[in-house]
Formats: structure tokens, sequence, C-alpha cells
């Protein structure tokens, strides 16, 4: 079998001023807001992460985009995975970078779309790490003619020669599948739509998590600390694929993140709970106890791509309501890196993909873009990896 391993990036357009950032958050806000802000919240905790070579740059300027492309490739990332949010018909956000990069046809890097199907809320973080909501913008699904105008609204990207496909269709994935009730209808209409418009098909991706959904989550007020961990501890990686393949889905993209608390010891998740509301400390873990719990026997699934974390730090954007993995390294992430990758050659080719959590995430910590205090550092791992395969 060939050995053919593709590194995606999800990748954040969070960094322009829009109308509607400027209403919800204050003048001239983007995600660097957030990251400049952020401080630490206990001793040790590395706050704010600043940007290198890049800086705080403007998504706005093509010379930008221009120039995470050529360091994506130059360091072995085949392309990008944009994030796209479109909560409706004609209502859309983030949307000029990716805009841009179609209309402009620069820069030559391969591409895709996952769609952040996902109501926009203003939280208000408490200190032991609750939070309460006000809507910015709901999720919408429209039914049929809705589907049929969001397809011919992703055909340009789709008919792109840059767009990532996978077993020939264009690929798309739908980061909220299961908060999709009419997904299948979608996918079918879908597929029908693209074969008329001379494409094989699309190639959809569920993204998966194991959390629950929010629903659920919502009972959570009514259970004990321990009831909620017993139910959490229940959350299985293959009935959450399963579940969502059942609906259409070609392949689950899996972010085994959330795996990372439920799969400690219960006493460490009491302890952690018990600390968030009387010391007010945001959940801690060490990423050396992280790597293993992110890989999983069903890395080597041919309908799984395995997302991996160089490292996580939400407390930019939610405070004492965040999650830190603390002492990510290059070598830690080069040891979890070249075990995924490895578990993904045994598949066929077209599906020895690995998604990374991210480019430029930097108010959640997980980045690749060189930083004041790595460099390159992390990028040079993901070549190191990648080169052995070449």
């Amino acid at each position: 079998m060939n050995q053919n391993p593709k590194i995606i990036a999800f990748y954040l357009p969070q960094y322009h001023p829009t109308p509607h950032n400027d209403e919800w958050w204050g003048k001239g806000f983007t995600e660097w807001t957030n990251v400049a802000r952020a401080k630490p919240l206990f001793r040790g905790h590395e706050q704010p992460h600043i940007p290198g070579e890049l800086g705080f740059y403007d998504l706005r300027l093509p010379q930008v985009r221009e120039a995470q492309a050529e360091l994506a490739k130059e360091y072995g990332i085949y392309g990008f995975c944009y994030y796209y949010y479109r909560f409706e018909k004609g209502k859309n956000e983030l949307e000029l970078p990716i805009n841009e990069v179609l209309k402009s046809g620069k820069p030559d890097f391969p591409f895709m779309i996952c769609w952040a199907n996902q109501t926009w809320n203003k939280k208000f973080w408490r200190y032991d790490g609750t939070s309460e909501n006000m809507v910015l913008s709901e999720q919408k699904y429209g039914g049929e003619q809705d589907y049929i105008d969001f397809f011919y609204e992703v055909l340009p990207f789709f008919k792109d020669n840059r767009y990532i496909k996978i077993d020939g269709k264009p690929a798309f994935m739908i980061h909220k599948p299961k908060e999709f009730p009419e997904v299948s209808d979608l996918i079918k209409i879908w597929n029908r739509l693209a074969k008329e418009n001379g494409l094989e098909g699309v190639y959809f991706i569920g993204y998966i998590n194991g959390n629950v959904n929010e629903d659920t989550t919502r009972k959570f007020g009514n259970l004990s600390i321990i009831d909620r961990i017993r139910y959490r501890a229940k959350v299985n990686v293959m009935d959450d694929m399963n579940h969502v393949i059942s609906k259409g889905f070609d392949s689950v993209a899996g972010n085994r993140q959330y795996h990372v608390f439920i799969t400690r010891h219960v006493i460490r998740r009491i302890a952690s709970i018990v600390m968030r509301k009387i010391f007010h400390l945001p959940k801690v873990i060490e990423y050396k106890d992280v790597i293993n719990s992110l890989q999983g026997q069903e890395d080597r699934l041919d309908n799984y791509f395995p997302i991996v974390l160089p490292n996580w730090d939400h407390t930019p954007r939610s405070s004492y309501g965040g999650e830190v993995f603390v002492n990510s390294t290059p070598e830690l992430f080069e040891k979890y890196l070249r075990n995924v990758v490895a578990n993904v050659t045994h598949k066929d080719t077209e599906h020895q993909v690995v998604f990374i959590k991210a480019w430029n995430e930097w108010g959640e910590g997980n980045y690749m873009e060189p930083d004041i205090k790595w460099g390159r550092k992390y990028l040079e791992t993901v070549k190191k990896v990648i080169e052995q395969y070449l």
C-alpha cells in the first residue's frame, strides 16, 4: 500500500473586523482582541500567547494569506480546512477570507470547507466555570429549498481546482452533525445536485468529539456532580462514529479532546470540579498526560480521520470557564503526531488524512503558526514526521 499521509489544518477566519463583531464586541474586534488581553490565571500559566513572524495580521490583506500558505506548504501541511459560518440563506459571517481565496485564485494551496453549523452566543462566564448565554446569531435549517440554495452557494468552491477531494469527490465537513436533525436530507439532496453539476458526489465528513448534545447538557443542571461524571463516562467514540455514519456521512473526523477529561480517574475529575468551584481555577491537565488519550484504535479505521492538537488553552475566550493543557512542547507533539500518522498509513491511500486543530486558533491556544516562544518548532515537527513518507 502506498504511504501518502496528508495533514490538513483547520483555519479560523476571525482575524478581520466585521460590522457584526463591531456591534457585538466593540469597534475593531477580532480574535486578536481576546489573545492580547489574556492573563495568567494560575502559577505557571503561559498567557498571553504572542504571534511571531506573521504578527497580529489582518486577513483582509492578500499578502498575509499568501504568507500563511507558503509557510504551511514549506513544512508539509497539505491544505487548509476553512471554517464556514452560514446561519441561514443570506446570513454568513467571516466569509471574506475564503471568498477572496476563490475570487483571486490565490494562494495556490489546497483547501476545503468545514461548515461550523452552530449558534453564536455571547457568554458571560462565572468563576465556577458555568456560563450564561445571549444569542447573537441563531443557526437555522430551512428545509429543501434552503439546502438547494446552500449547495449552489458552495458549488464554485467545489469546482475550484484547488479544492480537496477524497474518493474523487469534494470533501465537505459538518461540525455539528448531531445537532442538525435533517442532515440526511441535505446529504441526499447535495449528492443528487453534485452529479447533476458534473461532480461524482460530495464526500461528507462529520466532526465528532464524543461530547453530549446541547439538550443533554442543559439537563446536567439537575444532576449531582457524581451523576454527571457517571453519565459522561458512558460516552463512546465508536458509538458516536456509528451514529454519524448512519446519517449518510462517508466518514468522521474525530477529536478525542473531550475524552481526556472523562477518562481520568474519578477522584481527579471530582477534585477538578471542586477546585473550579472553590478556588476559581480552569480545568488544568499536563499535555504529557493528554497525548495517549488523544489517540485511539479507531485512528486506523478507513472512515475515521483523527484530529490532533498541538496544545489547548481556552482561557483567552472563557477565562476561568476554560480548559488548559500545560507544558506542551514540540518534542511531545512530535511523539504524538508520529504515532497518529503511522496509524493512518495503514489505510487506503485516499483516506490517509490527519486534521490538525488548528493552523491559527490563537484564542484556544491551538495553533501551528510561529509564536515568540517556539518560533517554527511545531512546524518543523510536522515536516520531520511527513518527510519520512516522501
